[in-house]
């Protein structure tokens, strides 16, 4: 399995951005998907995780009420949808597959390059 992160970019306080995880090759039809970051200097945090059915999804904290963590089976395509973003979501963003919908990154089997987000005051 091969994941391919992108969407990220440069964006002012309070505006929006939409990442995507496509994968390829072989997928599951089970487990989830998971969207970590990592700002410099810290260890990489747990921010979204969605099962294959849509129908466990779990949030960090600090990003409810303004992250979206959806999926398009058909297209193999995991989205994570940041608005109202804030200078402290700053951090490369990286998608992961596991056997099942966790926050421990340790149980990740397949990561995506990571996409950075830049978040302006």
């Amino acid at each position: 399995v091969q994941l391919q992160a992108s969407g990220g970019g440069l964006v002012q306080a309070g505006g929006s951005l939409r990442l995507s995880c496509a994968a390829s090759g072989p997928t599951f039809s089970s487990g989830g998907t998971g969207w970590f970051r990592q700002a410099p200097g810290k260890e990489r945090e747990f921010v979204a995780a969605i099962s294959w059915s849509g129908s466990a999804i779990y949030y960090v904290a600090s990003v409810k009420g303004r992250f979206t963590i959806s999926r398009d089976n058909a297209k193999n395509t995991v989205y994570l949808q940041m608005n109202s973003l804030k200078p402290e979501d700053t951090a490369v963003y990286y998608c992961g597959a596991a056997s099942s919908v966790t926050d421990n990154p340790a149980r990740y089997d397949y990561w995506g390059q990571g996409t950075q987000v830049t978040v302006s005051s």
